[in-house]
């Protein structure tokens, strides 16, 4: 393996390859694999290279690494830039490739972490090695974080650092971050290639319920009117057909009507007809689109009974609950008016949506910096249907952008496989999207 003091001569993707070779594996209830380990080596790699970074965390096994580059002029409004080194759990057996093994094959950027998103820290750290080698400082400072945790909720990454060390944080008006940035291919009406790069200028809120219920335990084959189980699974059912309503925020609008355009169509989003029209057309961005034009609500998690032959005395529930802007009040109120009082409910956690402006002069240089790689480039604002650390960046009050370019393959690779099996990243679409990157970083 690679020594940190050899990252200067690896590319981003090169990079990625050796990222992934850690297991940072994050099994929630604060159980995680290797975050103090990629931690170390990408403090010795900015350290060889001259930076004086820092590890921090909770405790040395949820390790996160954090710097300041100071800016030739330190009276604008600093940037944050924050990737997460943490990936989910894999299933060896579903996979073709050992997914810690960080091979490149194929065009590709295999393992886990390739796309989400130890391709994200590979870009960042190989522009802060080639400012190093260069002797390149940024128009502004440029505040990194390479946190831990991100898939379990942040407690121990970002959380934490907004929580600890807000002061770090001083001056940081803006920051980037996961989803957003990349290339989605598409094929207009004339049969020409459409390249579309998503920029995120927000996500939706995440409101995450326990609901739980007692009731009278027993044989099973004595069935009892009043059963816990049954109460909960009925209280679930009515979220769960609960249909939310079309609603389409300015960026969604902005979002649907420019590829539809570009496509060669005219849209028309005065109907929930016309609506779902445009985003048929959409073809693979029209998935996304589905995510951000209405709330949801999923059943997640079900836990009761022990023994086949025993009706249980309590049961519970666990919803992950995603909401629009301007509208979590009315989705806490529809929840409350669906859930009824059979159950008890209580909230596991409350984030609210994130926004960024838009227009903007911020959002005006990552179009820029996408056009240096791709002139033909179409770059319309979006939402996340998910969410990201950004959720806990923001109540620094940091506008956060979701920008974490990837270009496109000219093979016609795709990155595919993200929190399931054979996660992969084209080298192309890595390397090419370290170049936007470091041209926004350096000049935004």
């Amino acid at each position: 393996m690679s020594h940190p003091s050899n990252a200067s001569r690896l590319s981003a993707a090169e990079l990625c390859a050796r990222l992934i070779r850690f297991d940072t594996s994050n099994y929630g209830d604060g159980r995680s694999a290797g975050e103090h380990d990629i931690a170390s080596w990408i403090h010795n790699a900015l350290k060889h290279a001259g930076y004086a970074a820092q590890i921090v965390g909770p405790e040395p096994a949820r390790a996160s690494v954090v710097l300041r580059v100071p800016g030739e002029d330190r009276t604008l409004p600093a940037l944050l830039v924050h990737a997460h080194t943490d990936v989910v759990p894999v299933e060896p057996s579903q996979w073709s490739v050992p997914a810690f093994a960080g091979h490149i094959a194929d065009g590709y950027v295999w393992g886990r972490g390739a796309t989400d998103m130890k391709d994200m820290v590979a870009s960042v750290l190989r522009t802060l090695l080639n400012w190093a080698e260069n002797d390149i400082r940024p128009q502004r400072d440029i505040v990194v974080a390479f946190v831990a945790d991100e898939e379990s909720g942040g407690e121990h990454g970002a959380a934490w650092l907004v929580r600890n060390m807000p002061e770090f944080f001083t001056g940081v008006e803006v920051a980037i971050g996961e989803s957003g940035g990349d290339a989605t291919e598409l094929v207009a009406n004339d049969g020409a290639p459409l390249r579309v790069y998503p920029i995120a200028t927000g996500e939706r809120g995440t409101l995450q319920l326990r609901i739980h219920a007692r009731g009278t335990g027993g044989h099973g084959s004595r069935p009892q009117a009043d059963q816990a189980l049954t109460r909960v699974i009925d209280t679930c059912q009515r979220i769960n057909a609960y249909q939310w309503p079309l609603r389409l925020n300015d960026t969604v609008r902005d979002y649907i009507a420019t590829i539809d355009r570009a496509l060669g169509n005219e849209p028309r989003l005065d109907t929930d007809a016309g609506i779902a029209a445009s985003i048929r057309r959409l073809g693979p961005a029209g998935e996304v689109a589905e995510a951000i034009t209405r709330c949801t609500a999923t059943t997640t998690v079900l836990n009761a009974g022990v023994k086949v032959n025993v009706i249980p005395a309590s049961a519970e529930a666990q919803l992950d609950v995603r909401c629009l802007p301007g509208t979590e009040d009315e989705v806490v109120a529809t929840l409350i008016d669906l859930i009824g009082d059979d159950v008890e409910w209580e909230f596991l956690s409350r984030c609210s949506p994130v926004t960024a402006p838009y227009p903007s002069h911020w959002f005006d240089a990552m179009r820029a910096a996408i056009l240096t790689q791709d002139p033909a480039a179409i770059t319309p604002p979006v939402w996340l249907g998910g969410g990201t650390d950004a959720k806990a960046f923001s109540e620094l009050g940091i506008a956060c952008y979701g920008f974490a370019p990837l270009t496109a393959d000219s093979a016609g690779r795709h990155p595919g496989g993200a929190h399931g099996a054979d996660e992969r990243n084209p080298v192309e679409a890595i390397d090419g999207g370290q170049r936007v990157l470091e041209q926004f970083l350096t000049h935004v």
